[in-house]
């Protein structure tokens, strides 16, 4: 049902923006039905601001970083046109569509294909900001399921734990559920919709520091993605095997945030990365960076994210912080972050290092 359309905000300008993401643990199982963990990074955004444009002007789209603008009506298949033409048809229907006039400008400061959820957070940053510009707001739950359709356009066959965890802005453990007809496949487009994944704030006992570093190469989600999917469905027994095995790292990691126990966390954030390159989508440049935060003291590391690229955690303690982050340039890292994770707000602030 569409909201009743309301009139445009007058300020000249509105802003919003939305957090990065790191997925502690459960990639790739979590697609098929296993959880994961998930951080925003708050220090790194996404940011959208709104200018109202002139009557039947139409939307013009101005993405810096990538250094393109578009009218959406002359590239409606843009995977955010789409995304900008539904939001507005959810928050007031056809009419809000037929009589939007707006310059958007898109900035953000996190890596593009990275495993940081760029896209999900330019995504969320939009849709709050349409929301707001036309005097609407919206709880997370819609916020997400708005971004998870443009996600699914975008990445094929997603988790749906970026927009979670960057909408709802928290820590959160991310159990997707099993669609409504047992005979449905993940990622299967044809199959009857999915049932609302389970979404927990998860508790964090002990502050921990970690370390980002990015590879510098670049790989779209869908890609890994993609390719673990055809090899399950040629050796399903192997790779449902694999994803077990990284459901039960999971809990296990869970556990251990919830007591404090980092010696042991650290250990399982490495078994976790084993078990990724046992599925397939680690690299070269993922496991020389997971080496040298090891070799230097790192307490535990692992890639975060889709992987074949992208980026790698590293579990440190303050003391080892500079020794890991300068063994992580050495090994190549293009750009190295660290990244607190508070214990009593359960949310996690990065800046660059």
């Amino acid at each position: 049902m569409h909201r009743t359309p309301a009139h445009p905000i007058t300020t000249p300008e509105i802003t919003s923006s939305a957090p990065a993401k790191l997925i502690l643990c459960g990639e790739h199982a979590v697609v098929y039905g296993r959880p994961a963990i998930a951080l925003p990074l708050d220090g790194i955004r996404a940011r959208v601001s709104i200018l109202p444009g002139r009557t039947s002007c139409g939307i013009l789209v101005i993405a810096r970083d990538l250094r393109r603008r578009w009218w959406v009506a002359q590239n409606s298949t843009n995977a955010l046109s789409e995304l900008i033409t539904n939001t507005l048809r959810h928050l007031g229907g056809e009419a809000a569509l037929r009589t939007a006039s707006m310059r958007i400008t898109i900035r953000s400061s996190i890596p593009i294909a990275s495993g940081m959820g760029s896209g999900a957070a330019v995504a969320t940053a939009l849709v709050r900001g349409l929301a707001n510009h036309l005097g609407h707001s919206l709880p997370a739950n819609d916020v997400s399921a708005l971004v998870y359709a443009s996600e699914q356009r975008f990445h094929g066959t997603p988790s749906g734990i970026d927009n979670a965890v960057i909408a709802f802005e928290q820590p959160i453990w991310f159990v997707r559920q099993a669609a409504s007809s047992p005979n449905a496949t993940p990622g299967d487009q044809a199959a009857p919709a999915r049932l609302a994944p389970l979404i927990e704030p998860i508790r964090i006992s002990q502050p921990l520091t970690l370390l980002i570093a990015d590879t510098g190469v670049r790989s779209p989600t869908r890609a890994p993605v993609g390719d673990v999917r055809v090899r399950w469905q040629a050796n399903p027994a192997h790779y449902e095997a694999l994803f077990d095995e990284v459901g039960v790292v999971a809990a296990q990691i869970r556990a251990c945030l919830a007591e404090g126990t980092m010696p042991v966390l650290g250990e399982l954030l490495s078994q976790n990365h084993s078990l990724l390159q046992r599925i397939g989508v680690s690299s070269p440049e993922l496991d020389a960076l997971v080496a040298a935060a090891t070799h230097a003291g790192a307490l535990g590391a692992k890639l975060s994210g889709a992987g074949w690229g992208g980026v790698m955690l590293a579990l440190v303690n303050d003391e080892q912080k500079v020794t890991v982050a300068q063994a992580l340039r050495a090994a190549g890292a293009r750009r190295v972050f660290t990244t607190l994770v508070q214990r009593h707000v359960g949310q996690a602030t990065a800046n660059e290092v």
